[in-house]
């Protein structure tokens, strides 16, 4: 059965979507932007800072399914800007170790919802 995940702890929806959605062990999360809750205003600097917001955000919808980044077998990552690539790499490997990262697509984009720099989406396990 399919089950609707939401925190407030993490941006709401823009759209006809959920944070997150789980069916059996599996997580699906939608794509995650930098936008702060509390303001769903999109935060300020660039695209280290909303690399960082937009992975924090995914750490917390992923606890929220009672999954976690530990969890995750496969990411999409969205850039607006191809040249962003090394220093999103940077934040990501933060998140993600070499020795556990998740199979993943990182793919350049003309434009991002709301503007922003990066958009990341994964699916997760359940243990």
């Amino acid at each position: 059965m399919k089950t609707i995940i939401s925190t407030n702890k993490a941006p709401s929806a823009i759209g006809p979507y959920n944070q997150a959605t789980t069916y059996e062990n599996l997580v699906f999360t939608s794509g995650q932007i930098p936008l702060v809750p509390s303001t769903m205003e999109i935060i300020e600097g660039g695209i280290k800072e909303q690399s960082r917001l937009v992975l924090e955000h995914l750490k917390t919808v992923l606890e929220e399914a009672g999954s976690s980044l530990d969890n995750v077998v496969k990411t999409t990552c969205y850039l607006a800007n191809i040249d962003d690539f090394v220093q999103f790499n940077e934040v990501y490997s933060e998140f993600f170790d070499n020795e556990n990262a998740p199979s993943r697509a990182t793919v350049a984009v003309k434009t991002l919802p709301k503007n922003v720099l990066v958009e990341v989406d994964a699916i997760a396990f359940k243990k």
